[in-house]
């Protein structure tokens, strides 16, 4: 197929396009470098990539070029961490409503013009944010109250207008929601302000790439958000990629949505003393942590079910955290060491 990806030079991106043009697919790409400044990707010169420099939010650039695709992929969002949800509350909300807004306007014409077959969009476990129900399975965020959290409440907006354009345009649809994506290629943003943590300054906005920076840069006792109880499910960028071709791919997942994530569930605190032996060794003693803090919308659990991705798309998540570290923990260091992080 000949795949639509807005965001294609995004975190995500960085293990979506490789997987898609791995299986064969012609990747067309859509970014304007607004989060981290011009980057260089492993397959910008793949002849199966063409990248567009240009706005998600120009409808005219996205209807141009879907016409002439087979799928679109939704991925191009304002996105961070939980410190990045209380700075840029509004930004959060009004920009990526303009960019999903953008994406379908572009989506429905295409695909009242022949090729375009499917939008696929990039949700958010956050729809989760208030659920009552654990493991927690896809229909819950109709049943749940709506998210508190400004981003949490724009991602469930974002799914309702995939409804609301098949109930009206019969535009066909999937519904993508990671959980806690974990791996290489995030960078400091460009709109990131400096957040204290302790000794060291936050230089990314999510929990396992900044714990495994302060390790390395050498605090201790390690500073957490809250009690260290919270529950997350960690999954691989690679796993994940995978996840969402499979769901371009498959006939089953028309009008389908679903949780894409590992079925392992880890604590902050577990988390903190994982990076802390892989980074650091029994060279340095124990873990001491200090508690900061927590974040509003820093929710105690997020617990997907993962039978339905299982079932429908034949998807399980399979990297392990302790491998995403051997990973993520090398280039954070080399990161660092070249001053970018």
């Amino acid at each position: 197929m000949k795949i639509l990806v807005t965001g294609s030079a995004g975190f995500i991106g960085g293990y979506l396009v490789p997987e898609l043009l791995s299986a064969g697919h012609q990747v067309i790409g859509v970014d304007n470098f607004s989060k981290y400044g011009p980057v260089a990707r492993t397959f910008d010169n793949d002849p199966g990539y063409t990248l567009v420099e240009g706005d998600a939010k120009d409808v005219e650039l996205l209807t141009r070029l879907a016409g002439d695709c087979d799928q679109l992929i939704a991925a191009a969002a304002m996105v961070g961490g939980i410190s990045y949800f209380h700075e840029f509350a509004y930004d959060l909300l009004a920009e990526n409503e303009r960019i999903v807004a953008a994406a379908f306007d572009a989506a429905i014409q295409a695909f009242r013009q022949g090729r375009l077959q499917k939008i696929n969009v990039l949700s958010s476990s956050m729809v989760f944010e208030r659920a009552t129900v654990f493991p927690t399975p896809e229909g819950a965020e109709l049943s749940s109250p709506p998210p508190s959290s400004a981003y949490g409440f724009q991602k469930l907006a974002a799914e309702y207008f995939a409804r609301a354009a098949w109930l009206q345009h019969q535009l066909p649809y999937t519904i993508i929601r990671p959980f806690n994506c974990v791996g290489v290629g995030e960078r400091r943003a460009l709109r990131d302000s400096d957040i204290q943590s302790g000794n060291v300054k936050l230089a990314l906005s999510h929990v396992v790439p900044d714990l495994v920076h302060k390790v390395l840069a050498g605090q201790n006792p390690l500073h957490i958000l809250g009690d260290g109880g919270q529950v997350r499910h960690y999954t691989y960028g690679g796993d994940l990629a995978r996840g969402i071709r499979l769901c371009v791919e498959s006939a089953a997942a028309k009008n389908e949505d679903f949780n894409l994530s590992t079925a392992q569930s880890t604590t902050v605190a577990d988390l903190a003393q994982v990076i802390w032996r892989k980074a650091k060794g029994t060279s340095n003693g124990p873990l001491r942590l200090a508690h900061d803090p927590p974040y509003p919308y820093d929710v105690p659990r997020r617990v997907p079910d993962v039978r339905k991705a299982q079932r429908l798309l034949g998807f399980t998540a399979t990297t392990t955290l302790a491998e995403m570290l051997d990973e993520v923990i090398p280039w954070i260091t080399h990161e660092m060491s070249v001053g970018r992080i």
